[in-house]
């Protein structure tokens, strides 16, 4: 959908560039306002992420998405169609906790879709339109929000990052914090700023999740075949694991057999301060006892998402203090998927419009 024409243009802060973030900064940049966007990470997109190693890539945090807003599907069609496929995932298995099958084919009410040829294709292509404006500032973490002195009613940003030379970013007249609840909670408190406006915050409970990349580039070689079992993604209800996905079966991959697998919420939690050597080899076992695959991987590398299973959501699209003029959205408002944060991004940027 197009948003309305401002009547005066404003200059807006967005912290955070994951699919939240995009969302909401398209869409107001296509209201014709001024968007600046701050990413503490190298890259956009935040879990819709890859990782590429010697073998491949891993789509270390989100596996796929799926489209039932009907606004999210115009988005994605206005994408070119060589960024997103269907991933039929030979219909996703439940599995117990020995590996056995417990629902052999269940119904697929929607399709599995992924980016290509990464999962973190599709954030890069929406970040396009701000990186050409000179509008995305990556590597930047911003750390306290304040009142600029300079022009009252409106808001600086402090900031910190490599080679910085203006640690300062001032003249917002609105700041929207598209990050996880914790750490949105956190610079609210670093900025001293009011938290009553975002009390349901302390509702939301957002959990960590282990993710272990494992490759066998000797299964793909001639003569040999496909290791393990014949279907390529599963949800699991092992202690340890909740998913397994065949990156190799997704399209747009290269063909090296590669898999992913996602650490239950509970067990991330228990876990979550453990070293990475010390999950691997839990995991790996895991796998091994779920997949029937006892082959030792050629690469094998543990990574912690310390937020991102939504388990108890805000239950609402978004946070707005139009007093304050501070706003958060996230896919944790509504869910955690791909979609959620979508929505909740671009509903954000719909009552800023509006105000």
């Amino acid at each position: 959908m197009t948003p309305p024409r401002p009547h005066h243009s404003r200059r807006i802060a967005v912290v955070g560039a994951g699919i939240a973030g995009l969302a909401c900064a398209r869409t107001l940049r296509q209201a014709g306002h001024e968007v600046a966007v701050f990413e503490a990470a190298p890259q956009p997109g935040g879990r819709m992420a890859t990782v590429q190693t010697a073998f491949g890539g891993f789509d270390a945090g989100v596996q796929y998405f799926t489209v039932r807003d009907e606004r999210f599907m115009q988005a994605l069609q206005a994408t070119a169609s060589d960024v997103v496929r269907r991933w039929s995932a030979n219909a996703v298995r439940v599995l117990d906790e020995r590996g056995r099958v417990v629902e052999a084919a269940p119904p697929a009410p929607e399709s599995h879709w992924v980016a290509v040829p990464a999962m973190d294709r599709l954030p890069q292509r929406w970040a396009e339109p701000l990186v050409a404006a000179g509008a995305l500032h990556l590597d930047t973490r911003v750390w306290r929000v304040a009142h600029d002195r300079l022009s009252p009613g409106r808001w600086q940003l402090h900031t910190d990052g490599p080679g910085e030379d203006h640690p300062v970013q001032a003249g917002f007249d609105q700041v929207l914090l598209a990050i996880p609840p914790q750490q949105a909670n956190e610079l609210l408190q670093a900025s001293t700023l009011s938290t009553a406006p975002f009390a349901a915050l302390g509702a939301v409970d957002v959990a960590p999740c282990w993710t272990l990349m494992l490759a066998y580039p000797n299964a793909t070689q001639p003569g040999l075949h496909t290791l393990g079992p014949q279907w390529n993604a599963a949800r699991s209800t092992h202690h340890r694991v909740s998913w397994l996905a065949r990156e190799s079966s997704k399209p747009g991959r290269v063909a090296v057999e590669r898999w992913t697998v996602q650490a239950s919420a509970a067990w991330s939690r228990e876990h979550e301060r453990d070293d990475p050597a010390r999950v691997s080899a839990k995991l790996l076992r895991a796998f091994a006892e779920i997949t029937g695959i006892h082959a030792t991987p050629a690469h094998t590398e543990a990574l912690l998402w310390r937020q991102a299973r939504t388990l108890a959501p805000l239950g609402r699209t978004h946070l707005w203090d139009g007093a304050g003029s501070i706003g958060l959205c996230g896919d944790w408002c509504l869910g955690c998927r791909v979609e959620d944060a979508f929505v909740s991004g671009l509903e954000l940027a719909l009552a800023v419009i509006a105000a």
